[in-house]
């Protein structure tokens, strides 16, 4: 039983029955061997995600030709048939657990990883697209040129339908359920459909019927080499999001085009590159926004249809069943930040399930883009099977964590998951450390899903957590060892005038009273109508836009020549939009009263009354007029941790308190610790804990 019956109901796509509505729709992981073959760990990213309970699994981007187009580093590839065998170890994976499963073919056309250079396309064109996968590479000291692109010849096209459908072949030898084509976000098979980007002059560009001749084509030919009961699903988007692009009602067309042509599910998404928020929807999009699509389609055509993009709660995805918004609901990031969803939602622990915040750090802006693993910035336990293997520990430590952020929590977490005691002390009122401005800034409130998560674990978990307590050396003494967890504080740095600056630490405080995790009442400084923040990174862009939502007058000063190049791309796409008073595609925000103005390459000289002097990298100086001056500039504590030290206490150090950086690398490093604490407790010339010490050089060491 369960009280989410639509959610669980099984639904029929061509010859599959599949045991419930949820699909983990495409995710390329990039984590394949680097010929493109299946590494250990696609099969256990992909069986986590089916023992997890989702119904249908759709392994993303795979490429039918690796010489021409690898969307990402380490995709998979399917171009010959040396690679069935470890697609069929993949598809085992996933078929123990009762689930279906499908291999996405993709190839990413312009938008390629691998190759960098002689990049085919629809047509030429030269790509600036700095987002994308397969965005030019700009060195350290060299201009961006952008990224040229040369058009397909006619007899390329015909060639690429063949490998298509021989990729398709060899995903049937290796016993997957179907296959999808990945018609979407500006890749190959998009590029071939787009109104906006095809620009061809031969019978695959022009009208309508051109351009949907290339993926028809591919169509055929699957359903020729695999017969035309294998299904074939499509993910296509139904709004291009540009001008001149697809827009709903060509979509309802393609809908139509590709029902007749055999297709069995329609897999619906949003953009191609050119329009990123509303393909990669961060943290500014609403839950379902784009449901829209799938409600217009669906009475066009009927096979079933997914629809995804930020669907997070379990008793909003029923209802989006219940009430024929969609057939099935598609969970792609989500899977990374808990693989798990489903079961958990059947079994009714919806407050444990860890929503994904759609912060696009670990998934994409420290992993795609850097031509990495994928990885999430909330799980650590994402792509790594160690986590999978986690043992209870043999022998009790007890450990001392100062510092209640999220490296804090997490290293609470997993130390007190594992069997060992945690006292966990914040100098606060309230646990949640750098995150907590996320209260505070508009279109930030999904980082308040993780911490009442991990704050809600620290309960069910009876972690000891000393609140408003700054436990001093002699008390840590008593413990086996201390994580210093204590993050970082702005400052001021040594200017005329410096003692006329705020830190934003006191301007973005919740004033919230009575707030379940905050029992007092806490008080944020009032700043003037003209503010000025001097710094950078997430601190600046937070409280840039709280200021900014409430009416004031804004200036950023920064030393970096751009700002916020270190916060995620995607998510600085959007909030530049919203600096000028604009919005990102699928966004209606209230417009800030006031462009929000960054000052780049420049420093302040003097803070004076009224005013302040700004110095540019020439050293040539201006003058702003300014209210208020806040400053985003941040330093690790680390007093405390070079204190224990100076006292021999075994002190690890994490987080924002080794350097500062974002929640991906706090949650990651607190939960490395709580993973490598073992019993012999040893640390190594680093400072570090040492774990699975050979038996021979422990005896050795402990003699």
């Amino acid at each position: 039983m369960t009280k989410y019956p639509h959610l669980f109901n099984p639904i029929t796509i061509g010859n599959m029955i599949v045991p419930n509505r949820i699909v983990h729709v495409p995710t390329d992981i990039s984590s394949s061997n680097a010929d493109g073959s299946v590494s250990k760990r696609d099969i256990h990213h992909h069986a986590e995600i089916a023992k997890g309970g989702t119904g249908l699994v759709i392994v993303g981007a795979t490429t039918p030709d690796s010489k021409t187009g690898r969307p990402t580093v380490t995709s998979l590839v399917a171009d010959g048939d040396n690679f069935i065998p470890g697609l069929k170890r993949l598809s085992e994976g996933m078929h123990k657990y009762g689930a279906k499963c499908v291999v996405q073919l993709q190839h990413p056309g312009r938008q390629c990883a691998i190759p960098r250079h002689n990049v085919m396309s629809t047509n030429d064109m030269v790509l600036k697209l700095p987002w994308s996968a397969g965005h030019e590479v700009v060195y350290e000291n060299a201009a961006e040129k952008g990224k040229p692109v040369r058009a397909m010849t006619t007899e390329e096209v015909i060639d690429m339908v063949e490998l298509f459908a021989e990729a398709a072949w060899r995903v049937q030898q290796a016993d997957f359920d179907g296959v999808e084509l990945h018609a979407a976000h500006g890749y190959l098979i998009s590029q071939f459909m787009s109104p906006y980007l095809n620009r061809r002059n031969d019978r695959f560009g022009g009208d309508y019927e051109n351009r949907m001749r290339f993926p028809l084509a591919i169509i055929s030919k699957i359903q020729e080499k695999c017969g035309k009961d294998f299904p074939i699903l499509v993910r296509f988007s139904v709004d291009e999001w540009v001008e001149g692009g697809r827009v709903l009602e060509e979509s309802i067309e393609v809908a139509k085009t590709f029902e007749e042509a055999g297709v069995v599910a329609l897999d619906l998404s949003q953009c191609i590159q050119e329009s990123p928020g509303a393909g990669f929807d961060p943290m500014y999009y609403p839950q379902g926004w784009t449901m829209y699509a799938s409600e217009a389609i669906k009475k066009h055509v009927s096979i079933p249809v997914i629809n995804s993009h930020s669907l997070r709660d379990p008793a909003f995805c029923e209802d989006l069943i219940a009430e024929g918004k969609t057939d099935m609901v598609g969970l792609s990031r989500q899977m990374l930040a808990d693989p798990y969803w489903a079961v958990k939602a059947q079994m009714g622990k919806d407050d444990e399930i860890r929503k994904c915040i759609s912060c696009l750090t670990g998934c994409w802006q420290e992993s795609m883009l850097a031509k990495t693993e994928i990885a999430c910035s909330i799980n650590p336990a994402c792509g790594d099977d160690a986590f999978a293997e986690m043992l209870p520990t043999e022998k009790s430590a007890n450990v001392a964590i100062v510092g209640g952020g999220p490296a804090g929590m997490e290293a609470a977490r997993i130390c007190t998951v594992r069997g060992h005691k945690v006292v966990l002390f914040e100098k606060t009122g309230e646990l949640g450390g750098a995150a907590l401005g996320c209260c505070m800034a508009p279109g930030k409130e999904k980082m308040k899903w993780y911490l009442d998560w991990i704050r809600n674990q620290m309960k069910l978990l009876k972690v000891d957590v000393k609140l408003s307590y700054s436990p001093e050396i002699k008390e840590l003494e008593k413990y086996d060892i201390v994580l210093n967890a204590t993050g970082a504080s702005s400052y001021s740095p040594e200017v005329y005038g410096s003692n006329k600056i705020v830190g934003f630490e006191q301007v973005i405080a919740c004033p919230k009273i009575n707030c379940e995790y905050h029992p007092g009442n806490r008080k944020n400084v009032k700043v003037g109508e003209k503010v000025v923040i001097w710094g950078d990174h997430y601190a600046a862009a937070d409280t840039a836009t709280f200021l900014a939502s409430i009416g004031k007058d804004v200036t950023i000063v920064t030393e970096n020549k751009e700002f916020g190049s270190s916060i995620e791309v995607i998510h600085m796409y959007v909030l530049r939009k919203r600096f000028n008073q604009t919005d990102a595609e699928g966004l209606d925000s209230k417009p800030f009263k006031y462009p929000v103005k960054l000052v780049e390459n420049s420093t302040i000289y003097e803070v004076k009354e009224g005013e302040i002097i700004i110095q540019d990298k020439e050293f040539n100086r201006k003058s702003i007029l300014a209210d208020s001056v806040i400053s985003c500039k941040l330093k690790s504590n680390t007093s405390l941790y070079n204190e224990l030290i100076s006292a021999n206490v075994p002190v690890f150090n994490v987080g924002d308190s080794v350097e500062v950086r974002n929640l991906h690398a706090a949650v990651r490093e607190g939960a490395a610790f709580g993973l490598n604490l073992d019993d012999d407790m040893l640390f190594n010339s680093n400072n570090a804990v040492m774990n699975h010490i050979p038996l021979d050089v422990l005896q050795q060491l402990k003699r």
